[in-house]
């Protein structure tokens, strides 16, 4: 039987019952892989109900640092007979099922091409232990210790997790080592050998940190000057809500009175949310809510205020599987035009699509700057895969010098010298007109914001006029934010060509190492990663100097690619959509064969066409 041998480079998934306790275990292994200084990437996928239906949790074990999700499993670990079939034939062939052994299985279980290695888990466990909920919890760090011992994976590494993880919980610990002890003697006694995948000790993971996107957004928020957040539990953005809760408790809190400086919000439905983000920016604080898909279309009518009362305002969009209630636990890049456009007549937004918890955290503090500047709503597009997964990133850092960028604000002194005032008046030809906070004089600069057509002085009117002149501002004001927004990333390929591929967001760590792939199969692409939309002129430039442009999205519409078509004015003709949307994050073997695929069949025509 041909077996996979490969050290450091391999993928493990775990297939459990959601409620069966496996989600610590399971991370304690990954975390033992991290703390040898191996780069991990893990992906967590879980269903929307409570208990009781199946869970899968991958983990990517990679020496050259690749982050992203690769495809294949090389080693199954299957504790769900409701999935084993399915967990089965998703195995590479000449991999590994690590399976508990204490009940026989027929032969039409198993597949000829792969490498079971039975450990009886159950019959271990009862054996030792006697209430139920012991035997069940610690038999999944039996399991645990029988693949560290396969695998390499050094025992005093998890037994230091295990005392971390339990700290304040002494009497936890001791059986949390025993159980370890127990799956790791069996293997080092009955099963030496039995598996060609190997962890080996190195020093790649560096300084970084494993944290998700979640956690780093709401910190963003802190740092970019967040005090209000108003929000409506949905899933996947609960936790950055109650992320920033833990985050204000510790850094917004006056460290005499013992006061809170932060003011958090659970309303009774997401219109409220937005509704009380949108008060509060009115007012100068700085506020946002935090929701997915569901949300964001109840919120259409607050958002479409915003824009055009021009408030500056924050919406973290944390993309799940749509329409309608769709994969609630799935991850998608599937709410690009409802927030582009959110809104009913002409609206048009500002989009920030970080790749990783690092640039969350960083484009989660600029968006408050951004909101303010442009006197405008900012979306913050995550999507579940960044958000509730761990990634390996780089430290965030703060510089404790910078200043909000608070805009155009006129101030107590500005009106007292008389400088006029008008709401929606473009005195500098930015299209961003001046604001007053409410206070800041008592009879000079203060208006009153209504979502219907008025003019530059927040006059009320419906002279068609002054409506289109209005209208005209706003779009002009979107050019404007062109500049502001953070620009695209572009490299060139080692050899020239003709082709190019755009993407964003999450789908950029599996993008890299897919890109890496296609070259050595001498596939050669020129690569942009936008960043936020309105899109600055160099990403019509780089589309227009090629011929074809690959836009890899995790949508079934080709969403980007609309985007694209309709504000770059390009021909539809000239992109190639590359569209992964079953709930799970891209993987580089999709790109990387979607692409291959995609060249083959241009390279043909080309030859057909000159001959």
């Amino acid at each position: 039987m041909p077996k996979i041998e490969a050290t450091n480079d391999f993928v493990v998934k775990f297939a459990n019952v959601n409620g069966s306790g496996s989600a610590s275990a399971n991370e304690m292994f990954a975390r033992s892989i991290l703390r040898m200084g191996v780069p991990i990437a893990t992906r967590n996928i879980f269903p929307s109900n409570i208990q009781g239906l199946p869970t899968w949790f991958e983990v990517r074990v990679s020496g050259a640092g690749w982050i992203g999700r690769r495809g294949g499993v090389d080693l199954m670990v299957p504790m769900n007979p409701q999935t084993w079939d399915k967990d089965v034939a998703s195995i590479d062939p000449g991999g590994y099922l690590f399976y508990d052994s204490s009940k026989p299985l027929p032969p039409s279980k198993f597949r000829q091409d792969i490498n079971v290695i039975g450990v009886p888990l159950t019959e271990m466990a009862n054996s030792r232990w006697q209430l139920p909920r012991d035997r069940q919890l610690l038999k999944n760090m039996v399991y645990v210790g029988a693949l560290a011992a396969l695998l390499g994976i050094e025992q005093e590494t998890l037994q230091k997790l295990v005392e971390e993880q339990f700290a304040g919980k002494d009497r936890l610990i001791k059986p949390n080592h025993e159980a370890l002890k127990i799956g790791g003697d069996y293997v080092r006694e009955k099963l030496k050998g039995a598996c060609g995948l190997t962890v080996k000790r190195l020093d790649k993971v560096g300084n970084r940190i494993f944290v998700d996107g979640n956690d780093a957004a709401a910190l963003g928020a802190v740092y970019g000057g967040a005090t209000v957040c108003a929000w409506y539990p949905i899933t996947p953005s609960t936790s950055m809500a109650e992320a920033f809760m833990a985050h204000c408790k510790k850094l917004r809190v006056d460290s005499v009175t013992k006061k809170n400086k932060f003011a958090i919000i659970q309303a009774e439905d997401e219109l409220s949310a937005i509704g009380a983000v949108i008060g509060a920016g009115w007012n100068g604080a700085r506020a946002f809510t935090a929701t997915s898909g569901p949300g964001i279309s109840l919120m259409q009518e607050f958002i479409g205020l915003a824009y055009f009362a021009e408030i500056p305002s924050v919406i973290f969009d944390i993309q799940r599987g749509g329409p309608s209630t769709g994969m609630p636990t799935r991850t998608q890049q599937s709410d690009i035009l409802i927030t582009a456009y959110a809104g009913h007549g002409d609206t048009k937004h500002i989009l920030l699509f970080p790749e990783d918890p690092h640039e969350a955290f960083e484009l989660s503090a600029m968006a408050f700057d951004l909101a303010e500047r442009l006197q405008a709503p900012i979306f913050v597009m995550q999507d579940l895969d960044i958000g509730m997964n761990s990634w390996l990133c780089e430290p965030f850092s703060w510089n404790d010098s910078k200043l909000y960028d608070r805009g155009k604000v006129m101030t107590y002194e500005d009106l007292e010298k008389g400088k006029e005032f008008g709401r929606y008046l473009d005195v500098d030809g930015d299209a961003i007109p001046y604001r007053t906070l409410p206070g800041t004089h008592p009879t000079k600069g203060a208006f009153f914001t209504r979502g219907t057509s008025r003019d530059r002085y927040a006059k009320y009117s419906e002279e068609g006029a002054v409506y289109v002149d209005n209208m005209q501002r706003l779009l002009r004001k979107l050019e404007t934010a062109k500049k502001y927004v953070p620009h695209p990333i572009a490299h060139h390929a080692k050899e020239p060509t003709r082709y190019g591929v755009i993407y964003f967001g999450s789908t950029s760590a599996a993008m890299a190492e897919a890109l890496d792939v296609l070259e050595s199969k001498g596939i050669h692409l020129d690569t942009m990663r936008l960043r936020a939309f309105p899109f600055p002129d160099e990403v019509i430039e780089f589309v227009n100097a090629h011929d074809q442009v690959f836009v890899v999205e995790q949508n079934r519409d080709a969403q980007m690619r609309t985007l694209l078509v309709n504000e770059g004015a390009i021909d539809p003709a000239r992109f190639i959509s590359i569209l992964h949307y079953d709930g799970t994050p891209i993987t580089a073997r999709f790109i990387t064969k979607s692409i291959s695929e995609r060249m083959t069949l241009l390279g043909a025509a080309r030859r057909e066409a000159a001959q």
